[in-house]
């Protein structure tokens, strides 16, 4: 039986800054970075810029250049999927369950090429897209006809997105992929012309891969948590078990990341509520000072003689730790 590591908060709270790279060592180059965290979110709309700047700024610092982020994705050194930048080139051929099944396929659903919810004429239009990228791709959304009979529902935010919602789903089942472009300007192609021609990797195999490499990314995470199939939360049997003094729950570790010495920096963390949430401002950035949160930064672009700049959010700051 495994030995199960006994970590105080402030040691699981400097393995996750280590493996998130936060600490005093920073990366050196995009695609490392990348790499290590395997993957960042991208949200075009933002209040300082889109969210893959701002946490590529953090780990790179001044060296880092918005440009070299969209150029990586053009040359295909990195890939896009479902709202995150990757690194690699390999697509998911399908993006495998805790339950072993295919993420978005369930049953007769998978069997007939259409996720939960799709009817025949979702289905319909997904083919439409995948005729139209084979004869003239790569191209942009606004090129693909939206020929869905029925248009998409959802709770409100995707509604009457059927075009949006229907280039996700065959990207998911690895037929369609990101080619370049930028933000709502992406081009859209078939996977197989933008990713290599490698053997797929077997269901099981993909899936210990997943978990070692996002667990490596976290440093300490949950053996389980809430399905969430492009950003997982849980980490399966990768690394080895740990409990957190004072945290309910059996954690996993990366054991790599265990007995290093720690030094820290300042850097800034992501954060967005939603309005009826907010208590600091649109997007207040917490404050990391080594291993301790001292404050937050209201961030938000002012144009000032084509420079922009910031303003700190007041009353939540306080003297650094010494």
């Amino acid at each position: 039986m495994a030995t199960v590591h006994r970590l105080s908060r402030t040691d699981a709270g400097r393995v996750a800054i280590q493996a998130q790279q936060l600490a005093k060592d920073r990366p050196t180059g995009l695609v490392e970075t990348l790499r290590r965290l395997s993957l960042v979110q991208l949200d075009p709309t933002s209040a300082v810029a889109p969210s893959a700047d701002p946490a590529l700024w953090s780990r790179l610092g001044l060296s880092y250049d918005p440009r070299e982020l969209r150029d990586a994705v053009d040359e295909q050194k990195l890939i896009q999927l479902r709202g995150r930048h990757a690194a690699g080139r390999r697509g998911p051929r399908a993006l495998p369950r805790r339950d072993g099944g295919v993420s978005g396929d369930r049953g007769a659903a998978r069997l007939a090429g259409v996720p939960p919810g799709l009817g025949p004429d979702h289905n319909a239009c997904r083919r439409d897209i995948l005729d139209r990228l084979r004869a003239d791709g790569p191209l942009p959304a606004h090129e693909l006809r939206d020929t869905c009979v029925l248009p998409w529902a959802s709770s409100g935010w995707n509604h009457h997105k059927s075009l949006t919602m229907m280039l996700h789903f065959p990207v998911q089942r690895g037929e369609v992929a990101v080619a370049g472009g930028w933000g709502r300007d992406r081009l859209w192609d078939l996977a197989d012309r933008v990713y290599p021609a490698d053997p797929a990797i077997p269901s099981e195999e993909a899936r210990r891969l997943r978990d070692e490499r996002r667990l490596s990314a976290l440093g300490i995470a949950r053996s389980k948590g809430p399905a969430c199939p492009v950003e997982p939360l849980d980490v399966g049997e990768a690394g080895e078990p740990a409990d957190i003094e004072g945290v309910r729950g059996r954690w996993r570790v990366d054991p790599a990341l265990l007995g290093r010495p720690f030094a820290g920096r300042a850097a800034l963390l992501e954060m967005c509520k939603p309005a009826a949430r907010r208590r600091w401002g649109h997007y207040a950035l917490p404050i990391l000072y080594g291993d301790t949160l001292v404050g937050k930064l209201d961030a938000r672009p002012t144009v000032r003689a084509g420079s922009s700049a910031s303003r700190l959010c007041t009353g939540t700051c306080r003297s650094p730790p010494r």
